[in-house]
């Protein structure tokens, strides 16, 4: 185990980059934070390095022992942790998929997360995020998935041609609109179906929706709309895979 102690060292200055958007698109690389998301990284073989301040449990992969005050300046954390991986963006494999959520300019980092948790917790195939949806990669965004974006593919791509592509691949899609819809009750479920719910405030963009072979609602009192992860958790589990 190496032990690194100048805050000023190449390796803590790239794991400090990988704060940066730009950065880990270039390197392909991410961090990881606690023992949990760790697990699951090193579960799918994800992990390309450890950095820690304490003892590390893990031999599998090289480790890096660093001071308090470097764990601190890599951490995105508030409260203190004491192992960080460095992560491989995971490749994705697109093969015989019958259930995929497409995400239309979802911004907020937490609900990206949980919608990704959310879609392997219910057996979905793949998730495709729309070129101005935020970053699977952020911090927040990392920590909400609970360690299920190393086992699901999530691409990020121009959502027409995704669109186009599903339908010629025999895809259902349907988009989640409070207009000309229909609700789940009224839509069957088919062998392939891809479903997109949209921004948190505008929801799914207009175009998009015409796009689709359909338009769902979630039938509800009180209130017009849910929050996008939550309503997202709603028709995943009622069309799950």
């Amino acid at each position: 185990m190496e032990k690194i102690v100048s805050l000023q060292n190449a390796k803590v200055k790239k794991w400090t980059s990988l704060h940066h958007k730009k950065d880990r698109d270039q390197s392909h690389l991410f961090l990881a934070e606690g023992e949990h998301l760790i697990g699951e990284a090193l579960a799918a073989a994800c992990v390309e390095e450890i950095i820690t301040d304490t003892v590390c449990p893990y031999e599998s992969v090289p480790v890096y022992e660093v001071t308090p005050a470097i764990m601190k300046k890599i951490s995105e954390n508030v409260s203190p942790v004491h192992l960080i991986a460095v992560c491989k963006q995971k490749e994705a494999a697109t093969d015989e998929l019958k259930r995929v959520i497409l995400l239309d300019d979802v911004q907020d980092p937490g609900n990206l997360g949980t919608l990704v948790r959310t879609a392997v917790s219910f057996s979905f195939d793949a998730v495709y995020c729309s070129l101005d949806t935020c970053d699977l990669y952020n911090e927040k965004a990392v920590r909400s998935t609970q360690g299920a974006l190393f086992h699901i593919p999530v691409i990020r791509a121009d959502l027409n041609d995704i669109i186009l592509q599903l339908q010629n691949d025999d895809f259902t899609v349907i988009a989640t609109s409070l207009e000309k819809s229909h609700t789940m009750a009224e839509i069957p479920t088919v062998n392939k179906m891809a479903f997109i719910f949209g921004n948190e405030g505008q929801g799914v963009h207009k175009q998009i929706q015409t796009m689709a072979d359909d338009r769902l609602r979630i039938d509800m009192h009180g209130f017009e709309s849910l929050n996008v992860a939550v309503a997202g958790g709603i028709v995943m589990h009622n069309y799950r895979g």
